[in-house]
């Protein structure tokens, strides 16, 4: 497995993220429209698992409720 590569726009994801988060924190949120807004709002070619991971990770720092897309 290839580590994680850091591009230019990685910080930005980060942030956006936790903007996304701060954002929405009083509505629910599932994992697609998060990922799919980060894609929107960044251009990030990260793969769908790393950023849930990345959603999963600071969503449960800011006690932010993501529905998992799984059924």
């Amino acid at each position: 497995m290839l580590p994680h590569v850091e591009t230019p726009n990685s910080t930005n994801v980060a942030a956006c993220c936790d903007k996304l988060l701060a954002e929405r924190s009083t509505s629910l949120l599932s994992m697609k429209e998060a990922i799919d807004e980060l894609r929107r709002r960044t251009g990030t070619e990260r793969s769908d698992a790393d950023l849930a991971g990345l959603i999963t990770k600071k969503a449960a720092l800011m006690g932010v409720a993501v529905l998992s897309n799984d059924h």
